[in-house]
C-alpha cells in the first residue's frame, strides 16, 4: 500500500471514529504518528478531499499546522448542490472526467447519466473558440447536474 494510500485510509478513519462530518489534525503529528514528511499530508488533502470528493478543508498555518476537514454532504441533493457553486465559471475536460468519477464512486449517477454527462460537455461537442469552451462546458455541466437534483 502506498503511503498516500494509508494516510487517506487513517483520515478516513477518524472520521469514522469522530462519528461527526468534522474533523481536527495536526499536520505534524499526523505526519509523525505516520512516519512521513508534512508535505505527503499536505498532498492527500489536496488530491483526495477535494470539494469534489465532499469535502471542505480548512489550513491553518503555525503551531504545527491543524486542517480542519468537514464532510460536506450527506445526501444526493447536498452533494451536487455543492458541486454546482464549487464548479465556476469554466471548467476543463480533465476535470469534467474526474467529477464524473466521482459520481459513479459515489452512486450519485448511473452508468447512463454519466454517458449524457461526458457527451454534452466533450471537446468534440463543443465546437466553439478555445477561450470559451471551458466556459461554455461549466454552464453545460452546472445546468445538466441542476436536472440531476
Amino acid at each position: 500500500m502506498r503511503k498516500a494510500d494509508i494516510i487517506e485510509k487513517f483520515i478516513k478513519e477518524l472520521f469514522e471514529k469522530a462519528e461527526t462530518n468534522y474533523i481536527e489534525i495536526q499536520r505534524n503529528d499526523l505526519a509523525d504518528k505516520l512516519n512521513c514528511v508534512p508535505s505527503q499530508i499536505n498532498y492527500v488533502i489536496a488530491t483526495r478531499f477535494k470539494p469534489s470528493q465532499g469535502y471542505y478543508i480548512e489550513s491553518k498555518r503555525g503551531g504545527g499546522g491543524h486542517i480542519n476537514i468537514k464532510k460536506m454532504n450527506d445526501t444526493k441533493s447536498d452533494y451536487l448542490t455543492h458541486i454546482i457553486s464549487s464548479i465556476g465559471e469554466v471548467i476543463t475536460n480533465q476535470e469534467v472526467d474526474i467529477l464524473i468519477s466521482d459520481f459513479l464512486s459515489f452512486n450519485i449517477v448511473t452508468e447512463k447519466e454519466a454517458k449524457l454527462l461526458k457527451v454534452a460537455t466533450s471537446d468534440n461537442v463543443l465546437i466553439v473558440n478555445s477561450e470559451i469552451k471551458d466556459k461554455l462546458r461549466a454552464s453545460i455541466l452546472k445546468n445538466m447536474i441542476i436536472n440531476l437534483v
